[in-house]
């Protein structure tokens, strides 16, 4: 992924470009995203088309809290006075304390248990793809599914022409692709755990965002777009009918137009 943000920038460098709009398909979103987040001022708006980011599931508002998790507050003023009146009560606060303590440290060991199975298990996963298997895995895969994968894109089935399929399998004819595939997928799993998960970040996004989604999307269902936008601050959610994961395909004047209203309405009254 990283290699891909960079090389994004570098396009826009080229381009002699201050700002751009990132427009993202399918997993190409996700490059759009991190673009953005390693460099928000280079990006004037972000566009996802059916968008394969994991959305989550639940909007969290941001709360803080401290090392043990808890919040405390001391509302009564009067009863420290009482506590200390009371033996019996100092006792049981300091058990409570020690308790307190004990989970803690218990919780604290049980994440870094947590974090190093994880680490093993993204290591065997990164050899396991790497291997001959993985690869003659991939191959038998995209040979059985490919060409169905491409038909269920398409709401309607019928647009899918001997052309359409020829161009979309066209890339696995390249020599090493099954490699390249399994390399980006162990990028993915193995990214650096220094930055919290993509979807814990969302609602950080202050730009513009449009999301385009098909209601018929097979792959990357229209429900997956709605959670995403409600993720992200200010977005815009837009849903074409009769359409499946290629809406800039299959309904193309559609599209075109749903991305102008939405470029007008950003940058009307100021520079493009």
């Amino acid at each position: 992924m990283a290699f891909s943000v960079l090389a994004t920038l570098s396009l826009i460098d080229s381009l002699a470009a201050h700002k751009a709009v990132l427009i993202g398909h399918s997993a190409g979103c996700l490059v759009a995203v991190n673009t953005y987040f390693e460099s928000p001022e280079r990006v004037a708006a972000l566009i996802l088309v059916a968008p394969a980011i994991a959305a989550p599931l639940i909007s969290r508002n941001a709360t803080k809290i401290n090392q043990m998790g808890m919040e405390t507050e001391v509302k009564d003023s009067d009863s420290d006075a009482n506590t200390g009146k009371n033996p019996l009560i100092r006792v049981w606060k300091m058990v409570s304390y020690v308790y307190t303590y004990i989970a803690w440290a218990i919780l604290r060991m049980l994440r870094g248990m947590t974090d190093m199975i994880v680490s093993l298990y993204k290591k065997a996963l990164s050899a396991i793809l790497r291997s001959a298997f993985a690869v003659m895995l991939v191959r038998m895969i995209m040979d059985k599914f490919g060409i169905m994968a491409v038909r269920n894109s398409w709401y309607d089935a019928s647009k899918v022409t001997d052309y359409v399929i020829q161009g979309y399998t066209k890339p696995l004819r390249v020599k090493g692709w099954e490699t390249a595939l399994l390399e980006f997928t162990i990028a993915m799993l193995t990214e650096s755990g220094s930055k919290p998960p993509l979807k814990d970040r969302l609602s950080q996004i202050s730009c513009p965002v449009l999301i385009i989604t098909g209601d018929n999307d097979r792959l990357v269902p229209s429900w997956n777009a709605r959670r995403l936008s409600s993720a992200i601050p200010g977005s815009t959610l837009e849903v074409i009918e009769n359409c499946g994961h290629l809406p800039h395909e299959e309904r193309v004047e559609e599209f075109i137009s749903t991305i102008e209203r939405f470029l007008e309405k950003v940058f009307s009254g100021g520079p493009t």
